[in-house]
């Protein structure tokens, strides 16, 4: 049986993130945790200051990471200014492995019917509709009609029922894929198994499954720390939000919260801000 466990506060996580940085790890979404949501999705870059304090917290803690939907082509170049950073793209199917992209074998073949998918959501779906081709994955935005989100919602499953794809809701887009066992939630299982301390930040559902894992770890360990940090927005309401430990009102505000962070580690200087909690 689950035991319950009295309510994390921020300096009690920070200190025993700093007793075992040796053991700790740092996890990040992308969109709206490290980056502004935008209707240009291509025209996304890191808020100022996030790559240079995952860079750091590199050199902190055991292992820092980014999780995303997007590719992992994208990622590193958004993050080539930290090099250590770990970049897990569309869910985990693809990683980044000494600078070179491996994609999951069980993943691959099905490149060719999300090419085929992204070709019928183009000639199906209306012009506002953004349709993103992420090879393995499609997502159709709907951010600059969010009244066709309900069109959007029911071509895409249908589509899912007809291809056996897995579909994904998030911030005004939906999400479609192959139907392998991958989601943010195993990455962080996998990634945190040698781990007594870890930490994930983000924004939308599918950051659910990465708090899940947290807590499944904790069940499990008593002694494993999970901290769950959400990125508060309108689009997905408080659920996210109420599963977390702490939370911050923006993307910029990411930063700032880790400068809280590093500034408990040894030689170095407090932090010029500090987030109200």
């Amino acid at each position: 049986m689950a035991t319950s466990r009295a309510p994390l506060r921020f300096a009690e996580a920070v200190s025993a993130t700093v007793a075992e940085s040796g053991r700790s790890g740092f996890f990040f979404d992308f969109d709206g945790t490290l980056a502004p949501i935008m209707r240009d999705p291509g025209a996304v870059r890191p808020v100022a200051g996030a790559v240079e304090r995952l860079r750091e917290l590199a050199q902190l803690v055991s292992r820092v990471a980014v999780v995303s939907a997007r590719p992992a082509a994208f990622l590193c170049e958004r993050f080539s200014g930290a090099p250590q950073v770990r970049l897990f793209g569309l869910y985990g199917m693809q990683t980044v492995v000494d600078g070179r992209v491996r994609t999951d074998a069980e993943a691959e073949p099905w490149a060719p019917v999300m090419r085929g998918l992204a070709a019928d959501a183009v000639r199906d779906l209306p012009g506002e509709v953004l349709v993103e081709d992420k090879t393995l994955l499609v997502a159709l935005h709907y951010r600059a009609a969010p009244g066709l989100r309900g069109a959007v919602e029911r071509w895409a499953s249908r589509k899912a029922a007809e291809l056996g794809l897995r579909e994904q809701h998030g911030r005004m887009a939906v999400e479609l894929g192959p139907p392998v066992k991958h989601d943010k939630g195993t990455v962080v299982a996998c990634e945190t198994e040698t781990l007594t301390r870890a930490w994930y930040f983000g924004d939308d559902l599918a950051d659910s499954r990465a708090f899940d894992a947290l807590r499944a770890r904790e069940e499990r360990d008593p002694a494993f720390v999970g901290v769950r940090v959400a990125v508060a927005n309108a689009e997905t309401g408080d659920e996210l939000a109420r599963r977390a430990h702490f939370t911050v009102d923006s993307p910029e505000d990411t930063p700032v919260l880790l400068d809280e962070v590093i500034s408990a580690f040894p030689g170095h200087p407090p932090p010029a801000l500090t987030l109200d909690r």
